[in-house]
């Protein structure tokens, strides 16, 4: 996706973000019992939301262009290594293990195998009756 294709309206389509959702309402609450005079909680909301809005801009200017290269950096080291050492190295793992597996199969067919048939043939000659 080309920069010219972002959508500058809904920013977060995957909702990664919910839960930092802070609204005035979702902070600070007065009961029945007791409220404030009308301008101070007017004016609380405006002083809240513009604090908020404006500390957020003031640190996304100041540092979301370093963090986001960070964060791009981070995820192409990453990328990195599952393509160029833990793909491989799985794959490296996987072949050893099924010649292995063919081995101690081999081994076990061989040896363990007839013995354990064989037991089995003697205890399948026991009878039990009730008497």
């Amino acid at each position: 996706m080309s920069d010219t294709e972002f959508d500058l309206i809904n920013r977060d389509p995957n909702e990664l973000n919910n839960t930092v959702q802070a609204a005035f309402e979702d902070v600070l609450g007065e009961p029945e019992s007791a409220h404030s005079i009308d301008c101070v909680w007017t004016n609380s909301h405006k002083c809240f939301t513009c604090g908020k809005n404006c500390c957020y801009k003031f640190m996304s200017t100041l540092c979301g262009l370093c963090i986001a290269l960070y964060w791009g950096c981070e995820f192409a080291m990453i990328t990195f290594n599952a393509v160029w050492c833990c793909t491989p190295g799985l794959k490296a793992y996987g072949i050893v293990l099924g010649v292995c597996q063919r081995f101690f199969g081999t081994c076990i067919a061989c040896c363990l195998a007839p013995v354990c048939e064989t037991i089995g043939l003697m205890f399948s000659k026991i009878q039990i009756a009730k008497s």
